[in-house]
């Protein structure tokens, strides 16, 4: 008998490996078709549930894999709906993962890694350092645990997640085969079927990564942009120092014109009182931005312990957002939403157990701090 951990986990596995998987055990192909629907539409992870495979493969399957999601430690729902969970992966750490109800919509904020490898300043998941990444069971794992909580799995059942965004902990593009396998099967249409227009994925600028998830999928894009120059980026998105906002930009125009349809990117820019919230930021912005199919979204900070940056006025950012309006931008302007919780956007922290030192240093500096 393979020991538990030794098994493989057959959650995290996409049509074509999953076809792999089973030609190995010299089974037909089909048998990837029946188990994607038994586990992402009907929600099974006892392999004797699925009673369209014979006995024999069913104890076969058994011996050698399993269907394993993420352990659950912590769900909480916020006073404006938003629901949170912390789940526990291997090794004691954990993530948060975001349902966020809008009317008929349903986003789920997915992480891809635990803690993150970059540094961004004004994001409280970057101070908790980073650990690892997420494999492609931990990451469609939010997914399948968070529409398990909801109602049973019902072929022609209401959806309760109509959208996923790759905005939770991490930096997607640097876990790039792991996201996209969990990315294929979030669109595969016997799993989940969501459209490749509501499945967005949003990076800080990994550019030559952004190249090659051209080559690979369609999913829509969203730009963690916060600033209009390099001098300002380089202190909000370390990151800016090895790919300047040029080329980011340019790797965008380069993925928006692979699509087959006519999507924008969306330019996420998180509002800091005092630091980018004037209106000659939005001016440069709207200069920068000329001729890139996007819109932008206006995130107010979210204020937590280890940052000094303040939340601006609702006058400031609507005065920012007037002045992309005026130059002919949709720019709307996000609603915090689950902060009472701790779910808002740039508030998630789970539990990192820190291979960077950094959550230490930013401990140290806090103690010295008067």
């Amino acid at each position: 008998m393979t020991a538990a951990a030794e098994k493989i986990n057959l959650l995290g596995m996409p049509k074509a490996k999953l076809e792999a998987f089973f030609e190995s055990l010299g089974e037909k192909r089909f048998r990837a078709t029946q188990v994607l629907q038994w586990i992402h539409q009907r929600g099974a992870d006892d392999f004797d549930q699925m009673t369209n495979m014979s006995k024999a493969l069913r104890d076969r399957l058994k011996e050698i894999a399993e269907v394993r999601g993420p352990e659950v430690v912590y769900d909480e729902t916020s006073k404006d709906g938003t629901r949170k969970w912390v789940m526990r992966m291997d090794n004691g750490n954990s993530v948060e993962t975001v349902l966020i109800p809008d009317g008929e919509r349903g986003t789920l904020c997915v992480s891809s890694q635990i803690g993150c490898s970059l540094d961004c300043t004004f994001c409280s998941t970057g101070k908790r350092g980073f650990n690892r990444n997420l494999t492609a069971a931990e990451i469609i794992g939010q997914v399948w645990v968070a529409r398990k909580a909801f109602m049973p799995f019902e072929p022609n059942a209401e959806r309760p997640i109509t959208n996923v965004v790759m905005m939770g902990m991490g930096e997607p593009l640097l876990n790039f085969d792991n996201v996209v396998d969990a990315m294929n099967l979030m669109m595969e249409d016997l799993a989940y079927g969501i459209s490749k227009r509501r499945v967005t994925l949003s990076t800080s600028g990994v550019v030559p990564a952004l190249d090659r998830l051209g080559e690979v999928t369609d999913v829509s894009l969203a730009i963690s942009l916060h600033a209009p120059n390099d001098e300002l980026r380089n202190q909000l998105v370390p990151l800016n120092k090895k790919y300047p906002i040029a080329e980011l930009l340019a790797a965008t125009r380069r993925y928006l014109a692979r699509l087959p349809d006519k999507r924008k990117a969306t330019i996420e820019y998180t509002v800091i009182e005092g630091t980018n919230d004037q209106p000659e930021h939005a001016r440069e912005l709207a200069q920068l931005l000329k001729g890139l199919p996007c819109k932008i979204n206006l995130i107010p900070f979210n204020p937590f312990p280890e940052s000094d940056f303040r939340r601006p006025s609702m006058n400031a950012t609507r005065r920012f957002q007037a002045v992309l309006n005026e130059a002919g931008y949709i720019a709307t302007i996000r609603t915090t939403r689950g902060d009472d919780i701790d779910a808002a956007c740039g508030q998630l922290v789970g539990r990192v157990e820190d291979r960077t030192r950094r959550s230490q240093r930013y401990i140290a500096v806090q103690q010295i701090t008067p």
